[in-house]
C-alpha cells in the first residue's frame, strides 16, 4: 500500500516501488580502522592486509574478522620530536602505512612516511611479523616510494616481483621521481631530473601492461603543469616504460631509456566543457588472457559554474600504443628525422631481443631530449554526473565481453554500480556505506562482494549477481547484464540457457507493467500546510540528471534527483520531474515525465491530514505516521550533528592516492564490527 506521512518538520512521501540509496541488506561485514590508506589481497592464502596508522592488519576477506594480532610499526618518540621540530604537526608525525607490495622472495614490502622520514620493512607471511635486525625493525631508505607528507600523491605497482613507485623525492616534495624500486638492489632504475620528464606531477594509478611477446610494460598516470600550453595549464598525461628498461650503458646510465609520455584528453563531444582533474584510473582486460583488449577507465572530476561534475572516460591501450609507435615527437628540430630503432620502443621490428644496455646512443639523446608526444589521446565522456564528486573507481567484466560494470566511490561514503553496454550506461545502484560523510578510498572486488573502504572503516558489500537489483525496474535496467525479472519469485534472477530469446524491440520495463505508461505517472495530489517541509522523491534509473519543473519559490535540489520545498502560497501547484529514459537500449529523443505532484494548501483550521489522490487515511494511521515522522525528523538531526561534529574534529587522510586500493568506513547494525582506535590493538 503507497502510504505518505506528514510531520511539523519534514515531510516524506515514500512509495513502495521507489528506488532510492539506503542502507543496503548486502552490507554482511564492517571493521572499523583508523587512517587506513592501502591494502593487499593474498589469493592464495585468502588474507587481506590492510595499512594504517601505525599498524597492519591481517583479516578475512570473506568477513573481515582478524585472522592475527595486528602488528604495530610506530614511530619513536624522538622521531616524533624532531619531526615536529622540522614545522610539521603532531598528527602528521606519525607513520602512515602507503605501500604493501609482495617481492619475488614472498615476503610483503612495507613503507610509511615514518614522521616525514620515509622507511621500508619487510613482513614475512607465515609468521605475520615484521623481519628485525637484533631487537629492531629491519628497515631501508623508502625516499621515493613513499611521501615524506601522508597527503602527497605516490602510486606503485609490482611486476613478477619487482616492485615500481612514483612519488616525491625530498622533504619539500620539489623534486620527482618514478623508480624501478627493487631488483637489483641499490641499483635503482630512475627518472633524471629535468621538467621535461616530470613538471610538477600529482601522481595517481599506475599499472602493469603484460604483453603476449614478453615485453611488459608498466603504465603511469599522472598530473602535471604543461609548459606546452601558454599561459601553463595542469593536464593529465600517460606515461610508460618497458619492464627489462635496466638503463643505458653510457647515456641514460640508471636512468629511463624507454620513457614516453602523452597527453590525455577528456572533453565533451561538442567541445564546450573539458575534464582535466583526474583522480583515479582503473585498467580492465576485457577479453582475459588478451591484453590487447585493455582500456582504462579514468575517473574525472571538476567545478563548473560552482557545481560538483564527475566524467569517466575510457581509453584504449590500442589507441595509446599506437600513439607511442607512430606518433610525432614534441620539439623536433625542424628537417631532423626520428632515429632507428625508434626511441621508447621494447622490442625491434626484426624480434631481435631489445635490452636497454645496447640501445644506440642517438636514440637515447634524442629521447632526452623529446620524451613527449605532439599528438593527444582524445575521448568524450562515457559517464557525466552533476553534484556528485567520485573518489574512486573500480571496473569488472560481464561474460568476458566489452560489457563491464562500474563501481564508483563518492565522497559522501556511497557506492554506485553502473552497468556499461557498449556506449550504453545504466545506474542500477547507489549504496550508502558509510554512517560519516567520508570520501571512499578503495574498491576491491572480491568473490562476488566490493570491499568498499575509507579512512576509518572498510565494509563487504554483496555486488555480484542479479539478485542485488531489489526492483523489477532496476532489474529491467540489467538486462545487459544477463538478468531477468522473475514475477512469481519478486526477485531479479540470472537468465538461464533456456529462457526464450526477448525481442530486442521490446520494452525491458514491459515485464514490469510499465512499459509504455511509466513516462505518464498519475499526478499525487499533496495537501500541506505553510512552513513545512515536503521532500518529493523523483526515482531516476539513468546516471544523467533530471529536471523539475516547478513554480516560484523556495526549493533545495538534494541528491538523488530529490527536490525539497519549503511550503508557502508562492510554490502551490505542479511538480514535474523528468529524465533521460532508455528504450531499446538508447536514450530517448525526449526525457521521461517520472514524477508528479500537486501542492495545494491546507486552511489553517483543518488538522494534518493528507489526500494522495483524493483517497482519504484512517485517523489511527496519521497519527502513527505523524509519531514516526517526528521520530525520524530527530534521528536525521542527530545523524547530521554527528556528522558535522566528526568533520570539524577529525583531520582524515582521504585525499591520499595510494598504491593499490585504500580503506573504509563504518556502518552500524552488522555482524563482525571490530573497533579499532589511533592506538592499535595488540
Amino acid at each position: 500500500m503507497k502510504s505518505t506521512c506528514l510531520t511539523g518538520v519534514i515531510f516524506w512521501l515514500t512509495t513502495c516501488s521507489t528506488y532510492q540509496t539506503t542502507k543496503h541488506e548486502g552490507i554482511n561485514s564492517t571493521l572499523v580502522v583508523s587512517n587506513a590508506s592501502v591494502f593487499l589481497l593474498d589469493p592464495s592464502s585468502e588474507t587481506l592486509y590492510l595499512g594504517a596508522r601505525g599498524s597492519i592488519l591481517a583479516l578475512h576477506p570473506s568477513n573481515l574478522t582478524w585472522k592475527y594480532p595486528p602488528i604495530q610499526w610506530e614511530v619513536t618518540e624522538n622521531d616524533t620530536e624532531a619531526c615536529i621540530q622540522k614545522g610539521q604537526k603532531k598528527d602528521d608525525c606519525a607513520n602512515y602505512i602507503c605501500l604493501l607490495e609482495f617481492l619475488k622472495n614472498g615476503t610483503v614490502y612495507v613503507c610509511g612516511s615514518y614522521a616525514f622520514d620515509p622507511q621500508c620493512a619487510f613482513m614475512d607471511p607465515a609468521t605475520f611479523s615484521l623481519m628485525k635486525d637484533g631487537d629492531k625493525v629491519k628497515m631501508v631508505q623508502g625516499k621515493g616510494k613513499c611521501p615524506y607528507n601522508p597527503r602527497q600523491s605516490h602510486t606503485a605497482v609490482t611486476a613478477d616481483g619487482v616492485l615500481y613507485t612514483a612519488a616525491c623525492y625530498n622533504f619539500m616534495c620539489t623534486e620527482f621521481d618514478i623508480i624501478r624500486a627493487t631488483d637489483p638492489p641499490n641499483q635503482p632504475v630512475r627518472i633524471f631530473k629535468s621538467m621535461k620528464l616530470l613538471n610538477d606531477p600529482w601522481f595517481v594509478s599506475s599499472a602493469l601492461v603484460k604483453d603476449s611477446h614478453g615485453e611488459d610494460k608498466i603504465y603511469f598516470f599522472f598530473t602535471e603543469i604543461a609548459e606546452e600550453y601558454n599561459p601553463e595549464v595542469r593536464v593529465t598525461r600517460v606515461a610508460r616504460v618497458c619492464k627489462r628498461d635496466m638503463g643505458g650503458s653510457k647515456i641514460l646510465q640508471n636512468e629511463w631509456t624507454s620513457f614516453l609520455k602523452a597527453q590525455l584528453v577528456c572533453k565533451d563531444q561538442n567541445n564546450v566543457r573539458s575534464y582535466t582533474i583526474l583522480s583515479h584510473v582503473y585498467p580492465l582486460e576485457h577479453r582475459v588472457g588478451d591484453p590487447s583488449s585493455t582500456h582504462f577507465y579514468a575517473l574525472f572530476t571538476s567545478h563548473s559554474e560552482g557545481e560538483r561534475v564527475s566524467a569517466v572516460c575510457v581509453y584504449s591501450l590500442a589507441d595509446i600504443s599506437k600513439l607511442f609507435a607512430t606518433g610525432d615527437f614534441r620539439e623536433m628540430p625542424t628537417g631532423s628525422s626520428v632515429p632507428s630503432p625508434r626511441p621508447g620502443q621494447c622490442e625491434y621490428d626484426n624480434q631481435t631481443a631489445w635490452d636497454s644496455l645496447h640501445v644506440p646512443d642517438k636514440v637515447l639523446q634524442f629521447i632526452k631530449e623529446h620524451p613527449l608526444m605532439s599528438q593527444t589521446v582524445d575521448t568524450v565522456p562515457l559517464l557525466v554526473r552533476w553534484g556528485i564528486t567520485y573518489t574512486r573507481i573500480t571496473a569488472a567484466n560481464m561474460s568476458n565481453s566489452d560489457a563491464a560494470v562500474l563501481y564508483l566511490g563518492t565522497d559522501q561514503g556511497e557506492l554506485h554500480s553502473i552497468s556499461v553496454v557498449g556506449r550504453n550506461v545504466t545506474l542500477l545502484n547507489e549504496i550508502a556505506i558509510t554512517n560519516l560523510v567520508e570520501p571512499i578510498n578503495n574498491i576491491l572486488i572480491h568473490q562476488g562482494h566490493a570491499l568498499v573502504g575509507s579512512p576509518s572503516a572498510l565494509s563487504r558489500v554483496l555486488v555480484d549477481g542479479c539478485a542485488v537489483y531489489p526492483t523489477c525496474e532496476v532489474c529491467a535496467q540489467a538486462q545487459g547484464l544477463g538478468c531477468k525479472w522473475d514475477a512469481k519469485e519478486r526477485a531479479c534472477v540470472a537468465k538461464s540457457t533456456q529462457s526464450p530469446v526477448q525481442n530486442k524491440s521490446e520494452d525491458p520495463l514491459k515485464a514490469c507493467g510499465t512499459g509504455e505508461g511509466r513516462c505518464s505517472p498519475l499526478v499525487k495530489e499533496l495537501h500541506v500546510r505553510a512552513g513545512l517541509l515536503v521532500v518529493l522523491p523523483c526515482i531516476n534509473l539513468s546516471p544523467l540528471p533530471c529536471v523539475w519543473e516547478h513554480p516560484q519559490g523556495r526549493h533545495t535540489p538534494l541528491l538523488h534527483s530529490f527536490l525539497m520545498v519549503t511550503v508557502s502560497r508562492d510554490n502551490e501547484g505542479l511538480y514535474s520531474c523528468r529524465c533521460p529514459a532508455q528504450r531499446n537500449g538508447f536514450l530517448d529523443s525526449e526525457p521521461c515525465l517520472t514524477a508528479s505532484y500537486l501542492l495545494t494548501m491546507e486552511e489553517p483550521n483543518i488538522n494534518y491530514r493528507v489526500q494522495p489522490m483524493m483517497e482519504t487515511q484512517p485517523a489511527g494511521l496519521l497519527v502513527v505516521c505523524v509519531l514516526l515522522g517526528a521520530l525520524l525528523g530527530a534521528l536525521v538531526a542527530t545523524v547530521f550533528l554527528k556528522r558535522r561534529s566528526w568533520r570539524t574534529q577529525h583531520t582524515t587522510l582521504a585525499d591520499r592516492n595510494g598504491s593499490g586500493t585504500n580503506q573504509g568506513q563504518r556502518e552500524r547494525g552488522f555482524e563482525n564490527e571490530l573497533v579499532m582506535t589511533d592506538a592499535p590493538l595488540g
